[in-house]
């Protein structure tokens, strides 16, 4: 089954507002105080547990390190991160909405929680059952293969050696069902007629490995994750999946120039409080991440990881805009694919 979510002028609309938030991001970073922050009520007297559904190697953990040591750096306060890995996100999850909410809990998670929630309404929303303090990276994927591969150089010879090898090419990709990722290679097999086994991965390492050790034929993953291949020139993109070129990898070509006319779906993660804490506590918390996210310490991180290559920044309001719209956008794929959706 052939499907898409959006037509290429919806691509057009859909790249207008991820980029809107650089805007917001400058204003933030421009009036961001970073002196010590009042404590409503004293709050906090210790430190903040940070719940991370990953493991520490893997983006989440990078990503949740990061933004614990600028928000400490901004207020003082120390946060102690508690890793929960399993089930694509699920089970810390779970065990983040089984702690008080009180607000010395709070949780990193990426759209995992929105693709979740789309395919069963029974899990949490993350724009409604959790408030986000604030989207911190949002960023796009890519195909990799070896920099020294000779049976393909770019996506065209790559598309047309598939075909050539009759189911047998493969992608090393995650193992979830309905991710972003396993979504996104369904839209690009559609849209070429190629067919390429996935084979799955749950932690980034071995991931990397396959490529690297020539298990599989290529990669499906976002370029802050494999920096130091890429840096290493082990590995090399031949596909983004985005609406245009970004400036770091200007020699790539997309998705929508290689003809495929699916909106592209973004990996983004962020942090959040739940809904039910004190709304005093939540506007310290609010603060300080957002605050966090200026600090030098933090923006240097990201640029790292070239997570300043499309607008990463949300605030509450524009990251519940984000969860609002993917949700609407899974739910639709979903359908399309046959998925049961609750």
């Amino acid at each position: 089954m052939t499907f898409r979510t959006k037509t290429t002028a919806g691509i057009a609309t859909f790249a207008a507002t991820l980029m809107l938030s650089g805007a917001a991001f400058a204003a933030q970073c421009e009036t961001a105080d970073m002196a010590a922050m009042d404590k409503p009520g004293g709050f906090p007297e210790r430190a903040l547990t940070m719940i991370v559904p990953y493991g520490p190697g893997g983006g989440s953990g990078q990503v949740a390190r990061a933004m614990a040591e600028a928000v400490t750096a901004v207020t003082k306060v120390n946060i102690n991160r508690d890793h929960k890995p399993g089930g694509s996100g699920t089970v810390g999850m779970t065990a983040y909405m089984a702690t008080p909410a009180d607000g010395y809990n709070v949780l990193e998670h990426i759209d995992d929680a929105s693709s979740a929630h789309a395919l069963d309404s029974s899990k949490p929303n993350p724009a409604e059952d959790l408030i986000p303090l604030v989207t911190s990276q949002v960023t796009f994927s890519q195909v990799y293969i070896r920099t020294n591969e000779t049976r393909f150089t770019d996506w065209k010879s790559f598309v047309a050696w598939v075909k050539a090898q009759g189911g047998k090419a493969s992608i090393a990709n995650v193992s979830k069902e309905g991710s972003m990722e396993r979504v996104s290679m369904k839209f690009i097999t559609d849209a070429t007629g190629m067919e390429i086994q996935q084979i799955s991965f749950d932690k980034g390492a071995p991931r990397y490995g396959a490529l690297l050790g020539g298990q599989v034929d290529a990669l499906f993953e976002q370029p802050g994750d494999v920096r130091k291949f890429l840096d290493a020139k082990k590995f090399k993109p031949i596909l983004t999946i985005f609406s245009e070129r970004p400036a770091a990898f200007p020699d790539t070509p997309t998705h929508v120039e290689e003809g495929m006319s699916f909106a592209p779906l973004v990996r983004f993660r962020g942090f959040y409080v739940h809904a039910k804490a004190p709304a005093d506590r939540v506007k310290w918390l609010q603060n300080a991440f957002q605050r966090a996210y200026c600090h030098d310490s933090y923006v240097a991180y990201n640029k790292s990881k070239f997570m300043d290559a499309i607008p990463s920044y949300r605030d509450t309001a524009g990251s519940k805009e984000l969860i609002t719209k993917t949700i609407g956008q899974y739910r639709e794929v979903y359908k399309a694919m046959g998925l049961k959706v609750k």
